[in-house]
C-alpha cells in the first residue's frame, strides 16, 4: 500500500515514488517519437522552377481637372473648352491602366460647373475619380 496500512506500520506516511505510470508514460512519448521522426525527415527530391518575385506594377498617370470661379477648365493647367475635354477624356479612358482624375473646383466656383466636369468624366467612361481639397487652417 503506498500509505502503509500494514500490520506492523508506525503509521508513517511512505515517502517512496511510484515509478511504474512515469515508466509507462516516458515509453509511450518514445514510440511517438520514434514512429514520428522519420516521417517528418522524409522528402522527395524535386528541382523547382525558379522565378523572379518583383512586382511589376505600372502606375497609372493623374489627370488634373480645374475648375475656376468663371466655370472655366483647365487640363493640367491648360485651358480647354467643353469639346475638348470630352475628346481628352475619351482617349485616356482607352489607355490601359486608365489614369486617375483628380478634380479641384474652387472655393467660388458654381456647384454646376464642377458637376458637369464630374459628369463628363463619368459618360467618357473614366472609373478613378478624386477630388483635391486644402487642409482648414
Amino acid at each position: 500500500m503506498a500509505f502503509g496500512g500494514g500490520l506492523d506500520s508506525d503509521n508513517e506516511v511512505m515517502s517512496e515514488i511510484n515509478m511504474t505510470p512515469l515508466v509507462d508514460v516516458m515509453l509511450v512519448l518514445l514510440i511517438i517519437f520514434i514512429i514520428t521522426v522519420p516521417v517528418l525527415t522524409h522528402s522527395v527530391k524535386v528541382d523547382l522552377p525558379r522565378v523572379s518575385n518583383e512586382k511589376q506594377e505600372i502606375k497609372p498617370q493623374t489627370v488634373t481637372l480645374t475648375v475656376k470661379a468663371d466655370g472655366a477648365v483647365f487640363w493640367d493647367d491648360t485651358p480647354v473648352d467643353a469639346a475638348a475635354l470630352e475628346l481628352k477624356l475619351a482617349e485616356q479612358a482607352q489607355k490601359q491602366p486608365q489614369p486617375e482624375v483628380h478634380i479641384r473646383g474652387d472655393k467660388a466656383a458654381p456647384y454646376e460647373h464642377v458637376l458637369k466636369t464630374m459628369a463628363a468624366v463619368q459618360q467618357s467612361g473614366l472609373l478613378k475619380l478624386g477630388f483635391i481639397s486644402e487642409p482648414a487652417a
